[in-house]
């Protein structure tokens, strides 16, 4: 199937699709006549693979070990769960952090009246916050 095609089977956009195939992540294959690509079965359903882990939250340099791994049938599972751990890790910390940040402006905004006077604890936060990085 034509390019087109193979984003509708995949749900990958065409320009995401391009940018894959350019950076490696997917895998040359056939081309027609004309010199454009061909997609198969198999190279539709790492698409969806590449989809879905992007979907998780992956990076591109997880995503690449991670469909190294699911195209070696003889991996280890001990790698794909390291994997899987330490992106784990990472979303919990910054699922911290953004708790954080809410619980933050969260209590900022309750402290503005959020009426007619210039007084606004927010932008003097804002401010303060501003003036010793400087």
């Amino acid at each position: 199937m034509n390019i087109g095609q193979a984003s509708k089977a995949s749900g990958v956009s065409v320009k995401m699709i391009r940018y894959y195939d350019e950076v490696g992540l997917v895998r040359p294959s056939g081309r027609t006549e004309g010199n454009y690509r061909e997609y198969d079965a198999r190279e539709i359903n790492e698409l969806r693979f590449i989809k879905r882990a992007r979907g998780l939250g992956f990076d591109m340099t997880e995503i690449a070990q991670l469909l190294s791994l699911w195209r070696d049938r003889e991996r280890p599972s001990r790698e794909v769960k390291a994997i899987a751990q330490r992106h784990l890790a990472d979303l919990d910390t910054r699922i911290h952090e953004m708790q954080a940040m809410a619980d933050t402006l969260r209590h900022l905004a309750h402290c503005c009246a959020g009426d007619d006077r210039p007084d606004c604890p927010i932008l003097e936060d804002l401010g303060g916050a501003a003036q010793t990085t400087l």
